[in-house]
């Protein structure tokens, strides 16, 4: 029996959505038994030909969405990316999903404490979230990301949107 090991810094976000760090081949056995239809990649470089083997195989669509970090003052993380991750998030159709970034900490704190901000949560306990797993390297910028993000921007057209991911997801098996 292949022992089950989880991504570090792996916990379910809501029902259907799980956070992580970049998932490796020793994660394959536990990633086969969540039973994901999806994974939201935040990282912008390639993807390893194991994983992506993985994936294809169990049915599982790789949204490789690539953030860049909050660095201040050399990078940030695009608002319309932002969105865009988001999107994918919020579709039932995609779940269960895991998003992960390298460490499941800084990209991914931000976009749970986006999504919790869109559920309502109180900014004291998102920040309390992303804190918990993002320290002891924790970015006041994440944090200011996610107070500042607003859930009305989100237009939730799945037609117009489905059309979009489609197109990521098609360019990605080239």
């Amino acid at each position: 029996m292949d022992e089950l090991l989880a991504p570090e810094n792996f916990a379910m976000v809501e029902g259907g959505v799980y956070r992580s760090s970049f998932p490796r081949s020793k994660n394959i056995p536990f990633l086969r038994k969540l039973q994901l239809k999806a994974v939201v990649s935040l990282v912008p470089e390639d993807y390893p030909i194991a994983m992506l083997e993985f994936y294809k195989s169990a049915g599982i669509n790789l949204f490789p969405l690539g953030l860049d970090g909050n660095k201040w003052p050399f990078k940030e993380i695009d608002k319309v990316a932002l969105l865009e991750v988001m999107r994918v998030v919020l579709s039932s159709e995609h779940r269960p999903l895991l998003i992960h970034c390298n460490k499941g900490k800084h990209r991914t704190g931000s976009v749970v404490g986006c999504l919790r901000k869109y559920r309502g949560w109180a900014l004291s306990v998102i920040f309390r979230e992303y804190l918990l797993y993002a320290a002891p390297k924790t970015r006041l910028e994440d944090q200011q990301l996610i107070e500042s993000f607003d859930p009305q921007q989100l237009s939730l057209n799945p037609d117009s949107f489905n059309e979009q991911t489609s197109l990521i997801c098609d360019n990605k098996e080239s």
